[in-house]
């Protein structure tokens, strides 16, 4: 196995996930129920002398091999309980584990094919890789699911290389999926800290470094096992369960946040009418001191919890958001100008469509850093990186890669923003040299912002070329897949102006 590549390795483990087929499970549970077995074997092949619970692991794991039928079912279920009951994150991976393979002989099937290869030989690198891999592959295939709580690594790295993680720093995503800007940013502090790690630093790292939480349990646990393979919080598990928007943040302040949080603009709960005795969606709004102001709009709470998140004065947050946070009047205009007031909103990454696995969102990415009180507002200038306009990329044709946003990482100028300059300027042709009409890198000042209907940042300057030359149409498929996008768009606006209508009507 260590002399295929990691491609080859990911394609030959899902094509595991076929023995499931007729199983009835979903590919988002094909990923869970691989990474159980997969997990038990590679627990037992490093628990020699190892922890408690690795040493569990390799007990049972040479018991299954030897089972098969009814008797195979029952030792395993009763595995994934007395796995599920340790500390540490073995425990959490195994938490209210399930089997899901309700056939005994498909059960010893994949057990024999797990058991043939030696995962203990792979680096923590390959590892990883293999499991992030069968993650997109859950998030390609599944039309819901998977998809809603897998962000497109392109990214996740961009941001990460922009946001410039450093050792000893507390970074944390409150809505954290699979766990992906965790290990990315791991990666990141490895790869590119100049020196070796100190003893105190590795173990910060390993340790204390990453903070995660999700709103599921079985989500929470696929983020665990991508930790676990990258070696981070093996001891202690790095990631909670909750619903992170209940809780006031307190003291407990990080120094970074990445984030993706959910899509879908409102938060409910589903509760017994007392007049008809039918389920019901009851707006959920939540009633917090630190937040700056009630709305039951899932992203614009999000943002007020992150914002809360943050260190004064040394915390910052790249978090990714779809376009009404830019745009949506009442709460939203509250909540961008106390962004703009009490903290430094410096950037914005206008994000392309047809990226995401749930259709039909526009997104966008915003960077901004916590700020001690002040009588003036924080945000001297907004700069906004479109790329949106003009750009065409779907999931399978023109797929995102990361050299997609090189432009915009070298723009950014992590390292001294005060050396950015502006790529866009009207009226001048590209041969001149310097800035052009096609620019995609601009600076909005603070009052440019604040005089904007609503406080609007959503902000586009550059001219749609498919709607002025016929010439530069896309290919069918490509076009067929940005109709699909802009119809799912349109709907989820419509759905917005029903409930907005039947707030109005209840009023």
């Amino acid at each position: 196995m260590n002399n295929i590549s990691t491609t080859e390795i990911v394609n030959r483990v899902w094509n595991y996930a076929h023995v499931l087929r007729d199983e009835g499970v979903g590919y988002g549970d094909y990923v869970e129920q691989l990474t159980y077995l997969i997990f038990l074997k590679m627990a037992a092949e490093r628990a020699t002398g190892g922890q408690e619970a690795e040493s569990l692991a390799t007990e049972r794991w040479k018991l299954l091999i030897k089972l098969d039928g009814a008797e195979l079912e029952t030792e395993y279920r009763k595995t994934l309980e007395m796995l599920g009951g340790q500390k540490g994150t073995l425990g959490t991976i195994f938490r209210k584990a399930q089997n899901k393979i309700q056939d005994p002989a498909k059960l010893e099937r994949l057990i024999d094919m797990i058991n043939k290869e030696s995962w203990s030989t792979l680096s923590i690198d390959v590892k990883g890789a293999i499991y992030e891999g069968l993650l997109q592959k859950g998030a390609e295939s599944e039309k819901k699911g998977a998809g809603q709580y897998f962000t497109p690594r392109p990214i996740i790295e961009a941001i990460v290389d922009v946001m410039q993680p450093q050792p000893m720093q507390i970074i944390a995503d409150p809505a954290c999926g699979t766990g992906g800007f965790l290990t990315v940013a791991h990666d990141y502090i490895v790869k590119n800290t100049a020196r070796p790690l100190s003893k105190k630093e590795a173990r910060f790292l390993k340790e204390e470094a990453f903070r995660g939480n999700d709103i599921s349990d079985s989500v929470a646990r696929l983020c665990a096992m991508n930790l676990y393979l990258h070696g981070i919080g093996t001891d202690e598990c790095p990631i909670s369960t909750s619903d992170a928007l209940a809780k006031e943040v307190g003291d407990n302040k990080v120094d970074m946040v990445l984030a993706n949080p959910p899509f879908g603009k409102k938060s409910s709960i589903t509760v017994i009418s007392e007049k008809s005795g039918k389920l019901e969606k009851e707006k959920l709004t939540y009633e917090r001191s630190d937040f700056w102001a009630d709305t039951s709009n899932k992203q614009l709470n999000f943002v007020q919890h992150i914002g809360n998140m943050l260190r004064v004065g040394t915390g910052k947050a790249a978090v990714v958001l779809p376009d009404n946070v830019l745009f949506e009047g009442g709460t939203g205009e509250t909540i961008r100008k106390v962004l703009l007031n009490q903290f430094n909103l410096h950037t914005i990454l206008r994000l392309p469509t047809g990226i995401f696995y749930a259709q039909g969102v526009k997104a966008n990415v915003l960077f901004f850093d916590a700020m001690p009180a002040s009588k003036e507002p924080w945000t001297k200038s907004v700069w906004v990186y479109d790329y949106r306009t003009n750009v065409h990329k779907t999931l399978k044709a023109n797929k995102l890669t990361r050299a997609d946003f090189d432009e915009f990482v070298a723009l950014y100028c992590a390292e001294d923003k005060k050396k950015r300059v502006s790529n866009w300027q009207e009226n001048l042709r590209e041969e001149d040299g310097g800035p052009s009409p096609d620019g995609r890198w601009r600076e909005f000042s603070y009052d440019e912002i604040i005089s904007r209907d609503k406080t609007n940042l959503d902000i586009s300057w550059l001219k749609d070329e498919s709607l002025e030359d016929s010439d530069n149409l896309q290919p069918p498929a490509i076009i067929a897949s940005e109709i699909v996008e802009l119809l799912t768009a349109a709907l989820e606006e419509f759905k917005s102006v029903e409930e907005a209508l039947v707030e109005e009507d209840e009023v």
